[in-house]
């Protein structure tokens, strides 16, 4: 089933041409309307009119994330203060917030691309969807409830938190598609069995996940204590928030809203973009956004792209499932990974749960040092100190013959690494505290 098949099954020639359209558009707008755009496009010696096709797009200067706490709070809108029906931000952990801000139009268009990618995965207004997304500032709660409640779907906001209760009222009220983090899914299920709930046995039949990259072998897990089909989603608050992209039913890539938001790949060092195929950075430019519209963002995301049509019948390129994060990145003695990587060698190992933390660390003067410390079932967790042994030699083979470094692999018993109803913290780096420090 697709919700608005005109758009989501234009032939490829048609869908440029209106990105095109859409995006000299925009361009010629937010030079009018924003100063930072303004003077971005001066410095990289680009005018609006210089945007005749959209190979045109790489004249076009960056946005960063930066950029959005330089211009806090409102410094990137490209409307009056009047014209904003709703403001979100990020949690500003690192620092001051991203504030992201919408239209009336806006409000429309996301409803739309949220609609979209539910009903991808195959949700209908027959379904209850209970939302375990943060509501507030986070765009991840709202998002999902407008989507769900644009095609039909009754919606039961639960919110984050209070695990439990979401447990009974998934029992209670027959939900069926289930909204969470991937991370918090699994916990879903550790308490259920605690409680001696068997999800497989409620009416929940779809899982709609986001927020963090998760792996096949974290998808294999909810599905199976679950009983349900995890769907992989895709968005960022400085874009939109959830609804830039998701998988359809066949798994085979996350449709990109491509009317909406013009993706890129690019080479995340030279900054060059990649052809199809490549794995590079996401980099999104918002075509239609009114508010706050941002060119050429640095996602930040690695991942690659396809144009080719789905089996599913939309023609919009496809995304991989992100393989992680340019600032997750680690560097052992050379070797680049991602904590994905790790995660998918880990659950290749009979045993081992997904819940693992990996820490690098480095004595003044000395290599990087990785250790990872991973869950393992119960069956596996024993007094047997032989099997346990095994096991450790085991997925340190996998990690040297996978990846190409040398870690320590320490078991610990279930339940024992601290679980987050958001996003999970995978990577914990001591190296700085050994950095040289600069002279006073």
């Amino acid at each position: 089933m697709i919700w608005n098949k005109e758009r989501e099954t234009l032939p490829r020639a048609e869908l440029e041409a209106l990105q095109l359209s859409l995006l000299r558009e925009q361009v010629a707008r937010v030079y009018e309307s924003v100063p930072f755009y303004r003077q971005a496009f001066r410095a990289v010696g680009t005018r609006p009119e210089d945007i005749r096709s959209l190979d045109d797009l790489r004249r076009l200067p960056f946005t960063r994330k930066s950029d959005f706490r330089d211009n806090y709070p409102f410094g990137l809108l490209a409307v009056p203060r009047a014209q904003v029906v709703r403001i979100h931000a990020s949690s500003g952990t690192t620092g001051k917030p991203t504030v992201v801000a919408y239209t009336r139009a806006d409000m429309d268009t996301w409803r739309e691309v949220c609609a979209r990618n539910l009903v991808a995965a195959g949700v209908t207004a027959d379904d209850t969807v209970q939302i375990a997304m943060a509501y507030g500032l986070f765009t991840g709660g709202l998002g999902w409830h407008d989507g769900s409640e644009h095609i039909g779907a009754a919606v039961v906001p639960m919110s984050s938190g209070n695990t439990k209760r979401q447990i009974m009222l998934i029992q209670d009220f027959e939900v069926t598609v289930f909204c969470c983090t991937p991370s918090y899914a699994i916990f879903i299920a550790e308490q259920a069995d605690e409680m001696g709930v068997d999800l497989r046995q409620t009416n929940l039949r779809i899982g709609i996940h986001g927020a963090e990259p998760w792996t096949g072998g974290m998808r294999r897990e909810i599905h199976d204590r679950m009983g349900l089909d995890p769907i992989d989603t895709y968005g960022m608050s400085e874009i939109i928030g959830p609804g830039v992209s998701g998988e359809c039913q066949y798994h085979c890539g996350l449709h990109i809203n491509e009317d909406h938001f013009l993706a890129e790949i690019v080479d995340p060092k030279t900054e060059e973009p990649l052809p199809y195929g490549e794995v590079g950075e996401l980099v999104v430019t918002t075509v239609t956004k009114e508010a706050l519209p941002v060119i050429r963002y640095r996602t930040g995301d690695i991942t690659r792209l396809n144009p080719a049509p789905c089996a599913c019948g939309r023609t919009l390129a496809r995304m991989d499932k992100v393989r992680g994060r340019t600032d997750d990145m680690l560097i052992v003695r050379g070797v680049n990974v991602f904590p994905s990587q790790i995660e998918t060698v880990l659950l290749q190992v009979e045993g081992m749960l997904p819940h693992y933390v990996i820490a690098v660390d480095r004595e003044r003067g000395a290599m990087d040092d990785l250790e990872v410390w991973v869950e393992v079932s119960e069956e596996m967790f024993t007094d047997n100190i032989a099997r346990l042994k095994t096991l450790r030699e085991r997925a340190e083979y996998e990690m040297r013959e996978t990846l190409g470094i040398q870690a320590r692999v320490k078991l610990v018993e279930p339940n024992s690494i601290e679980r987050s109803m958001g996003k999970a913290k995978r990577v914990i780096d001591r190296r700085e505290l050994y950095a040289p420090q600069k002279p006073a």
